[in-house]
């Protein structure tokens, strides 16, 4: 576990943070953007949360958990001398999202066209979410052309974009509830 007790430290001052290997990087780095991003994924899935109960809920909480293994893999670099025995994603936790996202899609209404945010506060939320965890999968991806970064960090990111699509239609009554896009609706 981490032992927080002092919260600032003016380290930061400069413009410059610590990452989990102890070296120091410009806080505007594509890496700190990253798990920056992650976070604030994290912080709108809580919200998402505030309109979820049972097993959406559950699912939610186990999603934010990982987003903090997420950070711990981003904010330790693979090239880092401290490397050994830092928090990486699993595969298992690839897995569990595939796997959850099947269950989910299987009950669902069938597309018939695209679908604009909304529906519910559960399902307006959970969109929001899913395009935060875009942007930062479209960071990690840029990270990943400049460094060696975990692959199952981008394949969770990429997963969990589509397991929040997949559970936004869930909470709003397995898509009964969906807003559709009308095409040229208003020309």
């Amino acid at each position: 576990m981490v032992r927080l007790t002092k919260i600032y430290t003016r380290g930061g001052d400069a413009g410059e943070t610590s990452l989990g290997d102890g070296s120091r990087v410009a806080k505007g780095s594509t890496r700190v953007a990253a798990y920056g991003t992650v976070d604030e994924a994290n912080a709108a899935i809580g919200l998402a949360r505030l309109h979820t109960t049972g097993p959406a809920d559950e699912m939610l909480a186990r999603i934010q958990n990982d987003l903090f293994d997420l950070g711990a893999d981003l904010c330790t670099p693979e090239d880092s001398e401290r490397r050994a025995g830092a928090l990486r994603i699993q595969q298992t936790q690839v897995d569990r999202l595939e796997g959850e996202i099947d269950a989910i899609n299987a009950d669902l209404q069938p597309l018939e066209s695209f679908i604009l945010p909304g529906g519910s506060a559960a399902g307006a939320h959970l969109h929001m979410a899913r395009v935060i965890v875009r942007r930062a999968e479209r960071l990690m991806v840029d990270l990943a052309a400049a460094e060696t970064l975990n692959p199952l960090a981008i394949a969770y990111i990429n997963r969990l974009s589509d397991h929040l699509f997949v559970l936004g239609r869930m909470v709003n009554d397995n898509g009964a509830s969906d807003v559709l896009w009308k095409p040229g609706a208003n020309l």
